[in-house]
């Protein structure tokens, strides 16, 4: 088993920036046969939907609300990803979570919340 652990989130003022981290831990053959990693995002009331991929190779992803101002990392010697987050806006306010997927497996973590205040 893989545990995926965000950190990073909090109170922003719209235009700030925030940088969002997710460490893997757990099982070494599950970490080994992660491919992608990635952030999701959930506001009140919404489905969670897609924010930005990358797999192990480096090769990105990104909704096009956040192309231009997120850009997702991949540190794969730490197993860790980031998520740095510029020109936020209060659309932007929602719960981020971490995804990592691998082998047929499909890994979350909690969620770390992000709120942009205008």
């Amino acid at each position: 088993q893989v545990q995926l652990v965000e950190s990073g989130g909090g109170l922003v003022q719209a235009g700030g920036s925030l940088r969002l981290s997710c460490a893997a831990s757990g099982s070494i053959f599950g970490i080994i046969n992660i491919n992608a990693m990635g952030w999701y995002r959930q506001a009140p009331g919404n489905q969670r939907e897609l924010v930005a991929t990358i797999t192990r190779s480096g090769t990105t992803n990104y909704a096009d609300s956040v192309k231009g101002r997120f850009t997702i990392a991949r540190d794969n010697a730490k197993n860790t990803v980031y998520l740095q987050m510029n020109s936020l806006k209060p659309d932007d306010t929602a719960v981020y979570y971490c995804n990592a997927k691998g082998d047929g497996m499909d890994y979350w973590g909690k969620g770390t919340l992000v709120t942009v205040s205008s």
